[in-house]
């Protein structure tokens, strides 16, 4: 069963293209007033419609979070605001000892403190509201394959910080669900590919060799992952649902792929997980 509210904001940040985009047009589509976050003002263009209204937000810019706070304020006695989404983020894979420390920061910037500062700013709105926190992670919040560690590191972070935030905030009625999706076919998985691939480009003869072979055989699972994957509606659908749901589970997975690897954490040990995701990756190695 889901929240009957209308008349009230969503905020979705991530929001020009792939999951976000969906999730922002479905949450219209039931009668919420959503602010969508985009980066251009294109991205605007291209997702304004009917009960979407875009927002230019970077989450890395404070002065873009302080412009959205205004934002919602002004809204704030006639529409209050219902839910967070915090679904902006970026991907790279790369292996720990090449990628350099600027990356590693600007990664975490972006899939970790971003949401933390656009979470700060917007809970005052949700404690009056008794709304709802959406963080959409990874099944990279879970495990982590050979050159995810950058990526699935901040997700890693996500799941514990919106664990702790979860009971931070039981007591005061603000709810705080996880969704972690797998596969979905999103322009996201293109470019973090790409990044990957130039990346690589940039590594030292001697890392070239030691993980060139890696590298390769991540980017071209990730690919096949990518286009074996959910489309970006369907993966919307499943986030709507944590966003409305009168009582919401603490997680939700996006993909049979998500809910089999998310299992195989809790059972397998560490040495087996190791050999199977080494597995995975045989066949595409050069």
């Amino acid at each position: 069963m889901t929240l009957s509210h209308k008349n009230e904001t969503m905020v979705v940040t991530g929001a020009s293209t792939g999951m976000g985009a969906a999730t922002a047009r479905q949450l219209a589509a039931r009668g919420y007033h959503v602010l969508a976050g985009v980066r251009r003002e294109a991205d605007g263009d291209a997702i304004r419609a009917a009960g979407v209204e875009p927002v230019i937000l970077d989450i890395t810019r404070p002065e873009h979070v302080e412009a959205l706070v205004e934002r919602v304020t002004a809204d704030a006695d006639r529409r209050p605001l219902r839910a967070l989404v915090n679904n902006a983020g970026i991907s790279v894979n790369a292996p720990v000892e090449t990628l350099p420390l600027d990356e590693w920061r600007r990664l975490f910037d972006v899939n970790l403190f971003g949401h933390i500062a656009v979470t700060q700013a917007l809970l005052p709105f949700l404690h009056r509201s008794r709304g709802r926190i959406v963080n959409i992670s990874s099944v990279g919040g879970k495990v982590a394959m050979a050159t995810y560690g950058p990526y699935a590191g901040t997700k890693f972070a996500l799941e514990a910080v919106s664990d702790s935030l979860r009971r931070e905030l039981a007591p005061h009625g603000v709810q705080v669900v996880v969704v972690e999706p797998g596969a979905v076919r999103t322009e996201m998985g293109d470019r973090g590919a790409a990044t990957a691939t130039g990346l690589a480009e940039k590594m030292s003869p001697e890392h070239r060799q030691r993980y060139g072979g890696l590298v390769h055989a991540v980017v071209a699972h990730s690919q096949r992952f990518t286009r074996a994957g959910l489309p970006a509606e369907k993966a919307g659908a499943v986030i709507v649902e944590a966003a409305t749901a009168r009582r919401p589970r603490t997680r939700y997975t996006i993909g049979r792929d998500a809910a089999f690897l998310t299992r195989l954490t809790r059972v397998l040990p560490d040495r087996i997980l190791d050999r199977v995701t080494a597995a995975t990756l045989r066949p595409y190695l050069p």
